[in-house]
């Protein structure tokens, strides 16, 4: 049987994103890149079920200039290492680029299927934005949106809505054991 995953959005679900007027930026800075509460904690929960947690993030940042790759391929050692997650997949092109892997497309989320052999159907997808959202429902997964009313509209619904990744883990986990039972 194929696997099943928990696709993690990075900034603000994993890490705090920096806040500027109501919309949430990655952070561009190796010192800026701090845990949320709960995070590591709730990637362990995921991972002890079994599940796989793939990171996937946008980050154009690097096409623009204001993060060196460096420090970008630093913070996701620090994944690695401190959170364990399985994989990441960046998307580093502007929406004027047309690719197909920036959320709300769900080209990583393909690719990880690909390399991990995910059921993408029998998967979760989470994130604090309308693209990651749009992603995961697009791919055929299920969604939780981590809500931190930023401004900016929200244009897609999730399945689930959530404070932090932390509360979240209980649906999650739920989810993809509704998910696994339903496909049998």
């Amino acid at each position: 049987m194929r696997r099943q995953a928990v696709f993690l959005d990075r900034d603000g679900v994993l890490n705090r994103s920096v806040v500027r007027d109501g919309m949430p930026f990655a952070p561009v800075r190796l010192e800026d890149f701090q845990f949320l509460p709960g995070s590591c904690d709730a990637v362990r929960r995921i991972r002890d079920q079994g599940y796989l947690a793939i990171v996937v993030t946008n980050q154009p940042d690097i096409t623009t200039g204001k993060q060196k790759p460096g420090v970008l391929a630093a913070m996701h050692e620090i994944l690695r290492s401190e959170l364990g997650v399985d994989d990441i997949f960046v998307c580093c092109h502007l929406d004027t680029d047309g690719c197909d892997c920036r959320k709300p497309k769900p080209g990583m989320l393909h690719a990880a299927a690909e390399k991990w052999d995910i059921d993408l159907s029998r998967s979760v997808m989470v994130g604090d934005r309308w693209r990651d959202v749009g992603a995961g429902k697009t791919a055929g997964c299920a969604t939780v949106f981590i809500e931190y009313g930023y401004l900016e509209p929200n244009l897609e619904i999730a399945d689930s809505i959530a404070v932090s990744l932390d509360e979240a883990v209980p649906f999650i986990l739920e989810e993809l054991k509704r998910r696994n039972r339903d496909l049998r």
